[in-house]
């Protein structure tokens, strides 16, 4: 008997001795995803701004009254601007085009026809001089939802690309700098072959193109200091992030969280505004919803610069997305912060 219970208790310490190895494997596997995790998708350089925000220098004040004209065009005199409402989604393709003529760019437009109807990509190229080869991609989408005017999806983002090509005009950058309004971006085209964005990504791809960035403007000129007025797909993001909306996001998948760092820590640099970075899967909701998925799907690196939209806007895909719900100075304030954080990069 004294035998048998020797042996149990011998029995007893191997079983708990690999119970306890099994955890602690298992910890030191926890442990490293959690400090890759961190690494990869959260940590970004730099701090963000935390602060008064400084009065608008001239050229911001120019730009802010700029874009408000801008949005005024898109969400206002034009309004929503579908495959429902075709003619004034010409009507903003007829805007766009015009105002980059006007830059001093040769527009180029890409055509690709829907059940017999014809939608239009919109390309401005401001060519290096010397990484000519070496493109930037900056774009934005200029159709609305449903029967939303959508001043801020994305009346904001087309405006945004419509400046930052402005801006650009008459700049010398090393790096090929493409300033590109899409079509149908919203549903039904979201994800699918007619998708603006996908057409030209993929004709990127096909050309051999060396897109070494792309930055999807999207929905960019909500902000709000109320506690709680910031959401997130899932809750352990929000434990990382600030609850007040307060603030513009740069959000990229995995394969792009080196342009995610990259352009965080420039933005901070350059400008005195809240500022929040991170690369996710793709597949987390929210993290793909824009014209930035269609370049992930060739193998591109791209982000999304957003207010987060439905995560924050509360009036997202509704046909209050007005001109007046959109705060133009701090959409300034980002946008000339973007010119320096594109000079940058395309230096």
């Amino acid at each position: 008997m004294r035998q048998s219970s020797s042996q149990s208790r011998f029995q007893v310490k191997i079983v708990n001795r690999s119970a306890l190895i099994r955890l602690a494997i298992l910890f030191m596997v926890l442990l490293f995803l959690g400090v890759w995790a961190w690494l990869t998708m959260f940590r970004m350089p730099q701090q963000s701004y935390n602060g008064q925000l400084p009065a608008l220098q001239p050229e911001e004040i120019a730009l802010q009254n700029s874009l408000k004209q801008d949005v005024q065009k898109l969400a206002g005199e034009i309004g929503v601007r579908n495959i429902g409402q075709y003619e004034q989604l010409n009507a903003a393709k007829t805007f766009l085009e015009m105002a980059l003529t006007q830059a001093d760019y040769e527009v180029k437009i890409q055509e690709y026809k829907i059940q017999e109807k014809s939608f239009y990509n919109l390309e401005a190229e401001h060519l290096g001089t010397e990484k000519p080869n070496e493109i930037i991609v900056i774009g934005a989408h200029y159709d609305s939802a449903f029967t939303s005017p959508g001043a801020n999806d994305n009346g904001t983002g087309a405006a945004a690309t419509l400046e930052l090509a402005r801006i650009f005009a008459n700049q010398s950058t090393q790096r090929t700098i493409r300033f590109v309004e899409f079509t149908n971006e919203e549903p039904p085209f979201l994800w699918t072959e007619n998708m603006g964005s996908l057409v030209y990504a993929k004709q990127l791809h096909k050309n051999n193109e060396n897109v070494v960035a792309m930055f999807s403007l999207e929905t960019m000129g909500y902000f709000s200091d109320a506690e709680d007025s910031q959401k997130y797909p899932l809750p352990v993001i929000g434990l990382l992030y600030p609850n007040r909306g307060h603030f513009i996001s740069f959000i990229g998948n995995l394969n792009s969280s080196d342009l995610v760092r990259k352009t965080v820590g420039s933005f901070r640099r350059h400008v005195q505004f809240p500022s929040q970075g991170v690369s996710l899967p793709g597949s987390i909701p929210g993290v793909g919803w824009s014209d930035q998925w269609s370049f992930w799907q060739q193998g591109y690196q791209g982000i999304m610069i957003t207010d987060t939209a439905p995560y924050r806007y509360p009036n997202y895909h509704t046909e209050e997305d007005t001109a007046d719900q959109i705060d133009f100075e701090k959409l300034a304030r980002v946008v000339a912060g973007l010119a320096k954080v594109i000079s940058e990069l395309a230096k």
